[in-house]
């Protein structure tokens, strides 16, 4: 399990993870408010199904992408929470073979 180290008294934020209502430090990122909710699950690998998270958690390796307010593909780890956020773990799985589907 995950804690934080802050401890500059930093506002905070209530955002919506998964349907579910969590309070976070205003500035820290999407993927470790996720993480200190007990909800570091961001997506579902295409090919296997396999539940994936943050590896690098500074943008280089994509294994963070969640959707955000609506928009697909969002690096978890790179954004910023922010007041009255959505945030969905994203399911690729469908969303690939429907792409590469063909004719």
């Amino acid at each position: 399990m995950f804690r934080s180290l802050r401890s500059d008294g930093a506002p905070k934020v209530t955002l919506t993870i998964n349907g579910q209502e969590v309070t976070a430090a205003a500035g820290q990122s999407v993927w470790s408010a996720m993480a200190l909710t007990g909800q570091s699950v961001t997506r579902r690998a295409a090919l296997s199904g396999e539940n994936r998270s943050a590896y690098c958690a500074m943008g280089v390796c994509f294994e963070c992408m969640v959707i955000i307010d609506g928009l697909p593909n969002q690096q978890a780890c790179l954004h910023r929470v922010a007041e009255g956020m959505t945030v969905t773990t994203q399911n690729i799985t469908q969303d690939c073979e429907a792409e590469n589907a063909g004719p």
